[in-house]
């Protein structure tokens, strides 16, 4: 191989300068193996980029593989494309992923949030897919103090305005709030597309002599080290690199989109892959090392807009709005026609050659020359396998019996004061920022169980849910990950939808130290157990390590992306009370329990006590169940249990925010103590605490649904052919009453509301 030309501007690259981008002395040495000579700075950027842990999986990507992934549906697994792709049905694929970008919210949290979206957008669409619909997973630090408030708002609002500028609805998400989120919050996005089969395009780049684009935005100095910042622990010094946060434009994002999409729908590209992190590095290097090829680049063709810039600065910019795309030269002029007139830049700045190397050449000198497969997953990146040790405090915790609590004194008042708990409280004022009603509109969306959205064209659905209770995962990440999975697939089924894939984004921090990992790894079992048993393959995800301050790690946060397909609109089953007279049940293992509890934690200041028992085999069957009685037209609403428990199930059921509307409900224990107190028995905490954990207990596996009095038989016969449990509870009654009747007490409505949604206004 040839001695690289070395301007005066390339300086000698040094073991030192290696330990300073990111790298081990080990992965130095290895990468001069590689060589076989010293390295340009280039070709350092090249590595350190690629190899970091954001770009290469090198600590996560051994326990990703043990993850379920065959599917007769599936059309690009994990790890195969941008993102995951299942057939469903009449020549269409659903395309989708959920992808982080934490730290940069963290520092700058408008456009770390806004760039977010946009390049899981990207992600959707370079596969040729329309974005139908997104979702987005939050967590800050207490909303009492400032700067939370501030980076919540800002957060918000740069999701609300980068997707709104698309017209892509907002239909669903979650947020939660816990102290060790406070200097290092999570944003978890996740968009979901559509494509015709025959329009289905990838990333793996072919042919030798095959032109070389970049298409989109100019390059800028924005985003440099971004996959570098990504991989380490935030602190104050790793905070002040604002310059490794991306800037984000929507309205050139519109014009790239659909650019993007009618060029795609000409044949005329071989293959086409989003810059997301590092770049034109990433693109470059991925595209040729899938499809075995070399990729010649002249930089001094690359539009910039900014003066003086760099080989390495142009390689590993992170400026949005720019995909890298390979077409057959007797296509360029057809290319950037189509760019020209959605008043967007197409350049060709190189040619793909056959020697599979990344060769970068600008101002006639040559800065690098790679080998791609020496820099990506699968070829040269290193991967590790970590020490795990359990962490002392999980038993600690697990534990905790819970005995010295006593119950609350008036449970209609605490009641009042857990509909105003950050975690639990309406979330009107922060999806009122989002558009559910643009593009091609969700029939149902916030405030349900999941989004729901209509496949075009047709009177199909895709039911869609993003969900973790992070508590959970911190008390037990192995079961509160399976508890994940399945209240993500409860959440589907609800809506009378048959869960099909998931994508997830596995929230967690340094990998290096033993605790972290097994707390990582015990996540990927359950993750791995649940999705078996429901037989739903995991598509694919993002990884994001080093969610930590001042050695505070985060609250673990395995989020989980569901979807699932409704075969016909009338079947779609309400999350809330439809009409006075229904009866009340509760369908699956009621077993409430005080530990892990949001009851716990905001009345008690607590966070302690063992997770909800969870049968996932129990689940399967609620979940087939669900897929049957939505064609029979057998249930009028249908809500799912989780986080504070059958009196927040009750409440979210009774009032639909959407419509502002209310329908009132009597519970009748007198005749059902018993059945209820079969769950009961089983919570350390004792039956004096028995009408708190009925109300206020969290319970795995059950759904609170109502049916017509007059289809009540036919839900108890097939409950019982099913074998599962089905509990009558009380009934609707009409939106007249001005009272929750809970039995042993009694809310008025009007100050049941107040305390709902007051909670978040302080915020927005």
């Amino acid at each position: 191989m040839p001695s690289l030309q070395k301007p005066f501007s390339e300086i000698k690259v040094s073991l030192k300068d290696a330990l300073e981008s990111g790298l081990s002395e080990e992965e130095y040495d290895k990468i001069c193996d590689i060589m076989g000579r010293e390295i340009s700075l280039t070709e350092l950027g090249l590595y350190s980029a690629l190899w970091s842990e954001h770009c290469s999986y090198k600590n996560s990507i051994l326990a990703l593989k043990t993850l379920p992934t065959d599917s007769p549906l599936v059309l690009a697994g994990a790890g195969d494309e941008n993102a995951g792709v299942l057939d469903i049905g009449d020549g269409l694929a659903l395309v989708f992923k959920i992808e982080s970008h934490n730290h940069p919210t963290a520092i700058e949290p408008y456009q770390g949030a806004a760039t977010g979206v946009g390049g899981i957008m990207r992600d959707i669409f370079t596969m040729g897919a329309r974005p139908l619909c997104s979702l987005n997973v939050l967590r800050f630090g207490p909303i009492n103090e400032e700067n939370n408030r501030h980076l919540l708002s800002q957060a918000v609002k740069g999701i609300g305005d980068y997707g709104n500028s698309l017209g892509v609805p907002v239909t669903g998400g979650e947020l939660f709030f816990d102290p060790s989120f406070t200097k290092n919050c999570l944003v978890n996005a996740m968009v979901l597309g559509i494509v015709k089969h025959e329009n289905l395009a990838f990333a793996s780049a072919r042919g030798a002599g095959n032109s070389v684009f970049i298409v989109g935005a100019r390059t800028g100095r924005d985003g440099i080290d971004g996959a570098a910042f990504a991989s380490q622990d935030l602190s104050d010094e790793s905070a002040s690199k604002r310059s490794a946060v991306q800037v984000g434009d929507p309205f050139m994002e519109k014009l790239l989109l659909e650019a993007t999409l009618e060029l795609l729908k000409t044949k005329a590209v071989i293959a086409i892959q989003d810059m997301g992190a590092a770049g034109l590095s990433c693109s470059a290097a991925e595209m040729s090392a899938k499809g075995n090829v070399g990729m010649e680049l002249n930089l001094d063709d690359v539009p910039l807009r900014e003066e003086g810039m760099t080989p390495y600065e142009i390689m590993l910019s992170e400026s949005q709005e720019r995909m890298l795309l390979v077409a057959d030269p007797s296509k360029e002029k057809e290319i950037e026609e189509i760019f020209k007139r959605w008043d967007l830049l197409a350049v060709k700045i190189g040619t793909i050659s056959d020697d599979g190397n990344l060769s970068i050449r600008m101002k006639n000198k040559l800065y690098a020359k790679v080998e791609a497969k020496s820099l990506v997953l699968g070829g040269g990146a290193p991967v590790y396998k970590r020490e795990v040790k359990r962490p002392k405090y999980l038993d600690e915790k697990k534990n905790d019996l819970l005995n010295d609590i006593s119950p609350v004194e008036d449970l209609g008042q605490s009641f009042i004061s857990l509909l105003g708990s950050p975690n639990l409280c309406s979330r009107r004022q922060l999806y009122e920022q989002y558009d559910s009603e643009v593009g091609l509109a969700s029939v149902f969306g916030p405030g349900s169980n999941g989004g729901l959205v209509r496949i075009p064209g047709t009177q199909r659905a895709l039911a869609v849910s993003v969900d973790c209770n992070s508590r959970y995962v911190y008390l037990d990440p192995y079961l509160g990950t399976m508890a994940a999975v399945c209240e993500s697939a409860r959440n589907v089924a609800s809506c009378g939808a048959k869960p099909i894939g998931i994508s997830n984004c596995l929230n967690f921090a340094n990998p290096y130290l033993a605790e972290n990992y097994y707390m990582f790894s015990e996540s990927i079992r359950g993750m791995r157990e649940a999705c078996e048993i429901l037989q739903v393959p995991v598509t694919g995800g993002n990884v994001s390590f080093y969610n930590e301050s001042e050695k505070v790690p985060i609250f673990p946060t395995p989020s989980i992306g569901m979807v699932g397909l409704l075969d016909n609109l009338e079947w779609r089953i309400p999350a809330h009370f439809q009409k006075e007279g229904h009866s009340i049940y509760l369908l699956g293992d009621f077993r409430p329990s005080l530990g892990a509890s949001e009851y716990l934690s905001y009345l008690h200041n607590r966070v302690s006590g063992a997770v909800p028992y969870l049968d996932a085999k129990r689940e399967a069957k609620i979940i087939e169940f669900f897929s049957e009685v939505a064609t029979m037209k057998l249930i009028s609403s249908a809500y799912d249990l989780s986080i504070g428990g059958l009196a927040l199930a009750l409440f979210r059921s009774a009032y639909n925010v959407s419509q502002s509307s209310t329908i009132s409900f009597a519970l009748n224990f007198k005749d059902k103590q018993a059945l209820l107190m079969q769950g009961i028995k089983t919570s350390p905490e004792g039956s004096k605490m028995d009408r708190d954990i009925i109300f206020f207990g969290e319970t795995n596996s059950t759904i609170l649904i109502s049916v017509s009095p007059d289809r009540a038989a036919e839900l108890e016969e097939l409950s019982q052919a099913k074998a599962l449990p089905l509990c009558l509870i009380g009934e609707t009654l009409s939106s007249e009453y001005s009272v929750f009747d809970f039995d042993f007490f009694r809310v008025p409505i009007k100050n049941a509301i107040n305390a709902y949604e007051s909670t978040l206004a302080k915020v927005f």
